[in-house]
């Protein structure tokens, strides 16, 4: 299967992958980060997963129910339609899986196989048939799940297995639920009940939106990926629901994803303000401020879903990879790198709240400006940069730009709150940075400014410059390069990151261009007046989701299919600031963001 033909259920806890098809070929629980049941995605069936479908040929075609995250697969064969109904109830005790089939016309011959194997897709499960009630039990350490229907089941290669038939008006339901393996097995649940609750909650949720622009569809779907990503106990958002999805076909490029980074903190505060989702900005806001707690100089680029900070990368070798594209990863050692952008992205987002009137904890200043101090005393070190390179630290120009946002946003803590802080320092090393960056980092020869100091090459990050408000996009340097970035860095007019060939990241080359940043170039277009490319940009972005409006990380206009973990929280988030940005009469936050770097009024929301 290819990327794209995968679906999502979620509960706010994790996620399931389900393709076409109706095989459930990924989840991991009980929480994003948790080990895989079903990893037949990164391997073979055999690995883990979870098929129910029609026993012979079959066409299939797929929705969400309205604007819900309840999946619905209907598939028509020669005797019949059916429908299957996937959900994951978000306001459960337990972590449970919901299917349900039920006949549309005719009648239709149903298998159903289940294929649990805990630890990504290693270990088979101890399983036991329950006595009464029908089902069965699986346990592995200290994992467990009970799987309860009224179908017939049976055992048949270290699988579970059944046959049914399903007739017009009829339904059958098969619940999975996981639970520690030393407490007791949960109790049944109400199928239909529960997916009448789930289908209340995601609409209520979804009434909440307020934006009412000419792309409210894609918008708000993308809101509610966005929410099930979230990590509801935390308020933590997950970069993506999956690891090691390639950025390059059979390529090592392959990273846990299941993570928060905090370069993404600034774009989805806003994409939720702006949306009407206030209580969501607070959750992420104050789950920034929990993890990012300390010492400074033990800032991370990423911690876990509940702020953790160990995230040790391994190698899994019992599995192929997807499309054999391995290494297959868990964990990010890129935890531990040096990024001088988080400490910019994290001031701006926490005064972003504090300009909308986000209510966040009142000692957090206190964080912030110990925040201020470490950047300056070590903007002028190299690092890693924004895209985590695991070659030499250089001096990035977006890294360098993002240090400058850190101090311009505490000095307009100061101007426009009257908070406490040591104004004149921040003030005089804002315009050392400035200076610095427009010194060395625009390159005469090239005519531009470049990824590094002393570099020639183009990096697409460079495109947050007049979107952080460093220099206006009218700036000639800035026009330069836009067309720089659109000339040398667009495939099929979709943009890469950097030229992998350089080998300034470490690592071999290859990839597809990556969706946000093509975001990003239309955010530029917008704000250089030039609104109808803008436009037109946006909306062949909107051409590449699948058919449940779905986004991965990248896409590759050769193959014309998606790469990368899936969904990509950062190109939704993108997706839904670019749709603000460019709806009529209203501010979006391309405009709102600049503006804090230039002084222009930012009217609390």
């Amino acid at each position: 299967m290819k990327i794209e033909d995968y679906g999502i259920i979620g509960d706010l806890h994790t996620i399931a992958l389900v393709d076409r098809a109706g095989s459930m070929d990924w989840l991991c629980l009980p929480r994003f980060d948790s080990n895989a049941c079903f990893a037949a995605l990164l391997g073979e069936e055999s690995n883990g997963c979870w098929k129910i479908n029609p026993e012979g040929p079959f066409e299939s075609r797929r929705r969400y129910r309205g604007d819900t995250l309840i999946l619905e697969t209907e598939f028509t064969t020669a005797t019949g339609v059916a429908r299957l109904i996937d959900f994951m109830p978000p306001k459960g005790t337990n972590r449970d899986v919901v299917r349900i089939v039920e006949g549309v016309s005719g009648t239709v011959e149903m298998s159903m196989r289940l294929i649990l194997r805990f630890d990504y897709g290693k270990t088979v499960p101890w399983v036991r048939h329950i006595d009464t009630g029908g089902g069965m039990t699986a346990v592995a350490g200290p994992n467990a799940v009970v799987l309860r229907t009224s179908v017939q089941i049976r055992g048949e290669d270290l699988s579970t297995v059944a046959t049914f038939r399903i007739a017009e008006g009829k339904r059958t339901h098969f619940v999975l639920t996981w639970y520690r393996s030393h407490e007791a097995t949960p109790g049944s649940l109400p199928g239909l009940t529960t997916l009448a609750d789930t289908e209340a909650f995601w609409n209520d949720w979804s009434a909440r939106c307020t934006y009412r622009g000419p792309w409210r569809e894609a918008v708000l779907r993308s809101l509610i990926t966005l929410k099930a990503l979230t990590y509801a106990p935390t308020g933590g958002i997950v970069a993506a629901g999956t690891t090691s999805l390639p950025e390059h076909i059979g390529g090592v490029r392959n990273w846990d994803y299941r993570y928060c980074w905090l370069r993404d903190a600034t774009f989805t505060l806003y994409s939720f303000m702006k949306a009407g989702y206030t209580s969501e900005a607070r959750a992420w806001s104050e789950w920034l401020l929990r993890a990012v707690a300390g010492d400074p100089s033990q800032l991370q680029i990423m911690y876990g879903v509940g702020g953790e900070r160990t995230l040790p990368e391994l190698e899994l070798g019992h599995l192929r990879g997807y499309e054999d594209s391995r290494p297959v990863r868990i964990g990010n050692a890129a935890a531990e790198q040096f990024q001088l952008d988080v400490y910019g992205e994290v001031m701006d987002a926490l005064h972003a709240a504090r300009v909308a009137g986000v209510k966040i904890d009142g000692e957090s200043w206190k964080l912030q400006r110990h925040l201020v101090d470490f950047v300056v005393r070590h903007w002028h070190e190299p690092d890693e940069g924004i895209w985590e390179v695991r070659g030499p630290r250089q001096h990035f120009v977006h890294s360098k730009v993002m240090a400058w946002v850190a101090l311009d946003r505490a000095v307009k803590a100061v101007e426009q709150f009257g908070l406490p802080g040591d104004v004149a320092v921040w003030r005089e090393t804002r315009a050392r940075v400035h200076d610095d960056v427009c010194r060395h980092g625009f390159n005469e020869k090239v005519g531009a400014f470049t990824q590094h100091y002393g570099s020639d090459g183009l990096d697409a990050s460079l495109l947050m410059m007049p979107l952080v408000g460093f220099l206006p996009a009218t700036d000639p340097r800035i026009v330069a390069t836009v067309e720089r970035v659109a000339a040398e860095l667009t495939d099929d007019g979709l943009v890469k990151r950097y030229r992998t060939k350089s080998g300034v990241d470490g690592l071999p080359p290859g990839e597809g261009t990556f969706l946000p940043c093509s975001f990003w170039m239309a955010d530029c277009l917008y704000l250089a007046g030039r609104k109808d490319e803008a436009v037109a940009m946006f909306e062949r972005l909107l051409a590449l989701r699948n058919d449940l409006g779905l986004l991965a990380e990248e896409f590759d206009p050769v193959a014309k299919r998606q790469l990368g973990n899936v969904p990509q929280a950062f190109s939704h988030v993108c997706l839904v600031n670019t749709a603000e940005n460019l709806t009529p009469k209203q501010l979006g936050p391309a405009e709102e963001r600049s503006a804090l770097g230039t002084n222009s009024p930012f009217p609390p929301g």
